[in-house]
């Protein structure tokens, strides 16, 4: 199975972009934003997202190729009113793409949307996609993303216009990956691989987020919590990847209806709190070191999403800085991050 770098190697490979080492399908092959219209119950879809995510037929046109497909509201916490008037959605290609279509082997997808429709809301569409791209950066071992400009349609007519981006398929990640996406309940810690475990722990801590878990997911759930699980094969229990997405809940992101957990007691998701696993600390001594060294990479990813205005790029740079404050000598990672492991 092609395993993410080693973590013992990876500090010298950083200056190199992770995202050319694998043979992702062609909309995740580039990273230039793309244009799509999507034309379908809009507004029926986001008046019931909270109750429903039936599928409704809709089209999605691009470049003048036209591909049917169904659109869902998907998610759990911005299917609220609350949360958002506009639910992230679900799009299933109904319609086999032309073999020359970026969507070409695309099934189905995960679009995050802007979550309202005052303008400052598609900064946190924006900066949770630029957190897709830090990790990218750091592994190959992660959920690629595509930027989007999507003007929406309701029968036709215009309901509005937002950035948005779509979310790498799992199974297309898993392959990627040389291995198969596990549809478990759970898995014990000890299943999972201690460096890519101790991986996943430090970015979110970097990004500040509470809201996963890499092994078990809610009652009544299947694993994980906004984290998938990738092995050898689907029987694997051993050496398992997990692999993170839905960043949302992040101080990096800052959504306006984000919440920390109640069970972790801090009083802002702004507020940094280490969840990785205690058997792992000298793995995590490790990647505290990797992630120093890719500084000046994620520092770039950041400054090349232009898309992002200029001054929420510096705040978003200044955010990840106090993360590089807290590991900056071995000494603070142990009072800053290990005395927390679980």
């Amino acid at each position: 199975m092609k395993l993410a770098l080693l973590l013992g190697a990876m500090a010298t490979t950083f200056a190199a972009p992770a995202l050319a080492d694998d043979e992702p399908k062609p909309l995740f092959a580039q990273d230039a934003p793309l244009t799509i219209t999507i034309d379908g119950p809009i507004r029926k879809i986001s008046r019931s997202a909270a109750r429903s995510t039936d599928p409704y037929p809709a089209t999605l046109t691009i470049d003048g190729e036209t591909i049917p497909i169904t659109l869902a509201a998907r998610g759990l916490s911005r299917r609220q009113p609350t949360s958002c008037s506009f639910p992230p959605l679900r799009v299933q290609l109904t319609g086999k793409p032309t073999e020359t279509s970026p969507f070409a082997g695309q099934k189905t997808l995960k679009l995050v949307t802007h979550c309202r429709e005052r303008g400052d809301f598609e900064r946190y569409a924006l900066r949770e996609y630029a957190a897709y791209r830090l990790y990218n950066r750091l592994t190959s071992e992660s959920l690629r993303v595509r930027l989007l400009r999507v003007r929406y349609l309701d029968a036709g007519k215009d309901v509005s216009e937002h950035w948005g981006f779509f979310i790498e398929d799992i199974d297309d990640a898993a392959e990627r990956m040389g291995g198969k996406e596990l549809e478990v309940p759970g898995v014990s810690y000890a299943a999972l691989d201690s460096a890519d475990a101790s991986r996943v722990a430090m970015f979110r801590y970097m990004i500040s987020d509470l809201d996963f878990d890499t092994a078990q997911g809610p009652e009544g759930t299947d694993c994980c919590h906004n984290s998938k699980l990738v092995g050898e094969t689907k029987e694997s229990r051993s050496a398992l990847i997990p692999v993170p997405y839905d960043f949302d809940f992040s101080g990096f992101v800052n959504a306006p209806y984000a919440l920390p957990p109640e069970s972790i007691g801090v009083r802002s998701v702004r507020e940094r709190h280490y969840r990785g696993l205690c058997r792992d600390n000298e793995t995590a001594r490790q990647a505290a070191r990797e992630f120093i060294a890719a500084r000046p990479a994620l520092e770039a990813e950041i400054r090349g999403i232009t898309q992002i205005e200029a001054d929420d790029r510096d705040h978003l740079i200044g955010f990840i800085a106090d993360f590089f404050d807290d590991v900056a000598t071995p000494d603070l990672v142990e009072k800053k991050l290990l005395k927390d492991c679980r």
